[in-house]
């Protein structure tokens, strides 16, 4: 049913492989991103090993000494189509940076742990695959220990983040007021020029004023030497992701399951993991919306909104049995009333865009992470839907950055928006199909 579509993910995938690495897309995003490296290597890993073992080596090339790996890797000093480009993030500061690749200052999602499982799952005795895992352990063990060491100041087991662009989920309306608190005075920031309105449609991406709060935050992690300890104490955007700490909480487990796999020592992850399975549920899950949502560490309070990142909690395995039940009527209520899954904001908020990034729109490889936490729980019939509708949207508006979720609005559209020929939209409907 699907043939023509395999065939073009993996021409996608073909087109923007770099070498060592593959682009998200050629002419919206021309380095390496961390986590869409690694949705990237679940797909090449059926027909493309060798490619998923390279591309998570390349990610892993530009970690720092103190465990981080970045969320870009500027691979190319000469490429200009993109900003903020290695020059801006000037990495140097912090000593413990590579020369290169050159690299942002920020982090992404921790998805490598769960990666790696996955590979080895698909390849169990694949004896190069197995190799690099080994030689790798440590080194994706090391980005977590950062995670916990550095960006975990009151010893909760919750990392925290001071950039929306660490989240994955840049434009969330689940970070407005955060960032509105912060004050730019006229002229306090430096002329610099956006690239992604070259390539995208305006009312798709960030507004102005949206931009120059991630400017203000990236010089403000600059002029602190991208240390997290000094970000923690006076950055004025702080706040605990439960998105993010689910999917550490998921490579984590993953991690511990290799280490046994390897008799490696996994004292250390296991002490991790029981923190922050304790800490993400009492902090995080917010009784009223019957959901988890991230906390504010400034305002002291949780951000109360319904919205995607809840429902990776399932993929972490870390809601009772109840909890995974509300978040499963959330999810059938949409089906039932005219969305395709899953929408990334609460539809009934004013907030909600349906054709903004991350204020509204589908993400597949956010859906894939639903999708596997649905199973998880066992609610089949509702995980068959999002992989279904995953499929659908991929198949008849091309593999694009993210979908309409309102069918009403997507029937009369010829394709969906942001980048087009997307690697991780890629990537990741080729598992889906591949583990059918």
């Amino acid at each position: 049913m699907f043939d023509e579509l395999i065939k073009k993910a993996h021409e996608v995938l073909d087109t923007n492989w770099k070498g060592e690495f593959t682009v998200p897309t050629n002419t919206l995003y021309p380095f390496q991103w961390n986590w869409d490296s690694g949705f990237v290597s679940l797909g090449n890993g059926h027909k493309n090993l060798d490619r998923s073992i390279k591309e998570i080596n390349s990610l892993l090339s530009g970690q720092w000494a103190n465990g981080m790996v970045p969320h870009i890797l500027f691979h190319s000093e000469n490429e200009k189509t993109y900003f903020p480009n290695f020059d801006f993030w000037e990495s140097s500061v912090n000593s413990g940076s590579p020369d290169k690749p050159k690299s942002s200052g920020i982090t992404n999602p921790p998805v490598i742990g769960f990666v790696l499982e996955n590979l080895l799952i698909q390849h169990p005795d694949d004896e190069n695959l197995v190799a690099f895992v080994k030689e790798s352990f440590n080194k994706v063990v090391n980005f977590h220990r950062f995670l916990y060491n550095s960006r975990d100041p009151h010893h909760e087991g919750l990392m925290y983040m001071y950039h929306p662009w660490e989240s994955g989920r840049d434009n969330s309306p689940l970070w407005d007021e955060s960032l509105n608190r912060i004050e730019i005075k006229e002229g306090s920031l430096p002329n610099y020029q956006r690239r992604d309105l070259d390539v995208s449609e305006a009312d798709e991406r960030p507004t102005a004023a949206q931009y120059d709060r991630y400017v203000y935050l990236l010089l403000f992690g600059k002029e602190n030497q991208y240390d997290s300890p000094k970000i923690a104490e006076e950055c004025p955007f702080l706040i605990q992701d439960n998105m993010m700490n689910a999917i550490l909480i998921r490579s984590n487990d993953s991690l511990i399951r290799i280490g046994e796999r390897f008799s490696f020592d996994t004292s250390e992850i296991k002490e991790w993991q029981q923190q922050s399975i304790t800490s993400f549920n009492s902090k995080f899950w917010n009784e009223k919306l019957k959901m988890y949502v991230p906390y504010d560490l400034r305002a002291q309070k949780q951000i109360e909104y319904k919205e995607i990142g809840s429902y990776v909690s399932l993929f972490a395995q870390v809601a009772s049995g109840q909890q995974a039940a509300h978040l499963q009527d959330h999810l059938v209520h949409l089906h039932n009333n005219g969305y395709y899954l899953c929408p990334s904001f609460d539809v009934d908020s004013p907030e909600f865009d349906s054709k903004r990034y991350w204020r509204g729109p589908i993400w597949p490889h956010v859906n894939w992470m639903i999708y596997h936490g649905l199973m998880e729980y066992g609610y089949r019939e509702i995980a068959n839907v999002v992989k279904a509708d995953t499929l659908k949207i991929v198949n008849k508006w091309g593999l694009c950055e993210y979908y309409e979720p309102q069918k009403e609005v997507a029937k009369d559209l010829s394709l969906g928006y942001g980048g087009k020929n997307f690697s991780w939209t890629a990537s990741t409907i080729l598992d889906l199909m591949y583990n059918t």
